[in-house]
């Protein structure tokens, strides 16, 4: 008995049979199907690939801008150096990338001279995708494997401090003598507020970058009485007589301190009994009769900042530094150390330092001077034989204020603090000061000569580059 489609199918004809036949149904399923199979297959082979190589061209990428940003630390006037290694690390680094087209990645120094800066574009070919123009979809012949946006582009930033992953403490020894007057003054300024633009981070609060100033000429001028009289003690004589006949003389005691003298003239430790500094005994006195008062020779507005994170504090007293007087380049040498040691913290109502050997925390000296160092001082705190090229060394208590300031260099490397040297048109390198600020520097790329003021910011600049670390930012 034939079956009810078959009866139907005679009774239809052979174009209703033909019309009613599905058994070809099967392969056109299959061959739509097995389109769409190979255009996704197609397509994760080409994602695959673009992320491949967007991984490595971004790897490349910071790796290039890092390479730049040290170059930048070791040498920040050379940008067309530091511009150099970073494509050198990114050509060296996308060798075995797949193969790209339309690759114009690039690098820059930042605006701020703070790191380097990539931009640009490159994009791998999508053979498999390109075929989505075959079942009505836009042809995809190319994928970027940067952000158009540039928001993936990294960026290595040189902090210091708060993102530098360590505490730094840096004091700075600022020549104020008389010759600093005028443009070089000027120059001093902007070099110093420079620097301490860079060093002072804005957040404070895991890890600290703190500044001390130190301006000196002939003598040192401390920030309140209560350092002074910590420093020198408060039993010394309003005034003292020297001499006798012709050549008396009568030498009032000033607001500034000077040496120490004895066992402890080149160590840090705490002042006290027979540990004191020198006050600053001067023929030159304000007032009158019995309230006679030596005059200092750095101007009251240039007195010792201790350490500090506030960059407004320091900038203020950098603006305000005024210059007279001679070179006593050993004072500010010993002053350097001593607002890095704590064990000189007494005398400073905040902002102490650290201890030695504290952990993530470096200690730093940078000395600044703009030539001889031709001041020293004799037992009594008196300017030591004066004369007209500055003082004479055979009646100092101590010697020369070079020798001394070499001394202390010394002792100050032995705990670990290094040193940055700054010369400012010190001429030729036979000179006192040359050798002195060089032999001071904890190595020879620590010392730097600058013969105007530009190179004196630039040097700044530099150190401050050298203090930093680098990080990585979007």
């Amino acid at each position: 008995m034939r079956s009810f489609l078959e009866r139907r199918a005679r009774a239809r004809g052979p174009a209703g049979r033909f019309r009613d036949d599905a058994s070809g149904n099967v392969a056109i399923v299959f061959a739509l199907v097995a389109v769409v199979l190979m255009l996704a297959i197609g397509a994760a082979v080409d994602v695959g690939r673009w992320l491949h190589a967007r991984d490595q061209t971004v790897a490349a990428i910071d790796a290039a801008v890092l390479a730049g940003g040290r170059a930048l630390q070791v040498n920040s006037n050379d940008k067309a150096a530091a511009i150099a290694a970073a494509e050198k690390y990114y050509n060296e680094n996308v060798t075995s990338r797949l193969p790209v087209i339309d690759d114009t990645v690039s690098f820059a120094v930042a605006d701020d001279g703070m790191g380097m800066t990539a931009s640009g574009s490159a994009y791998i070919k999508t053979p498999f995708l390109s075929f989505t123009k075959f079942v009505g979809m836009p042809a995809i012949d190319k994928l970027p494997l940067l952000s158009t946006s540039e928001t993936e582009f990294a960026k290595s930033q040189i902090a210091v401090g708060g993102n530098g992953g360590e505490n730094i403490e840096v004091s700075v020894m600022l020549d104020v003598t008389g010759s600093m007057a005028g443009q070089k003054l000027q120059d001093l300024k902007d070099a110093a507020s420079d620097l301490v633009n860079i060093i002072i981070w804005d957040d404070q609060s895991k890890y600290t970058s703190k500044v001390a100033l130190v301006p000196f000429s002939e003598d040192i001028r401390l920030p309140t009485t209560a350092a002074l009289n910590a420093a020198r003690g408060t039993s010394l004589p309003t005034k003292k007589t020297i001499g006798s006949g012709w050549n008396q003389q009568t030498y009032y005691l000033s607001d500034c301190v000077v040496e120490r003298i004895g066992t402890y003239k080149y160590t840090d430790d705490a002042p006290g009994t027979g540990k004191y500094v020198l006050g600053h005994y001067t023929t030159s006195y304000t007032g009158s009769g019995n309230n006679r008062k030596g005059v200092c020779s750095v101007p009251s507005n240039a007195p010792v900042q201790p350490l500090t994170s506030e960059k407004t504090t320091l900038l203020n007293k950098i603006s305000a530094l005024g210059a007279s007087g001679g070179t006593a380049g050993h004072l500010g040498t010993a002053w350097a150390w001593y607002t890095l040691s704590p064990n000189w913290n007494n005398l400073w109502t905040s902002n102490a330092a650290a201890a030695y050997g504290t952990a993530d925390l470096r200690k730093i000296a940078i000395l600044m001077t703009d030539g001889e160092y031709n001041t020293q001082y004799t037992s009594e705190g008196i300017r030591a034989g004066q004369n007209w090229w500055g003082s004479s060394c055979t009646d100092a208590a101590n010697g020369c204020s070079t020798d001394q300031a070499r001394a202390l260099c010394s002792a100050m490397k032995a705990k670990g603090i290094t040193i940055y040297t700054v010369g400012f048109e010190l001429g030729g390198s036979n000179s006192s000061a040359y050798q002195t600020l060089y032999q001071c520097a904890t190595d020879p790329t620590k010392f730097y000569n600058a013969d105007d003021g530009e190179e004196l910011k630039q040097a700044f600049r530099d150190i401050a580059l050298k203090l930093s670390s680098l990080y990585l930012s979007k």
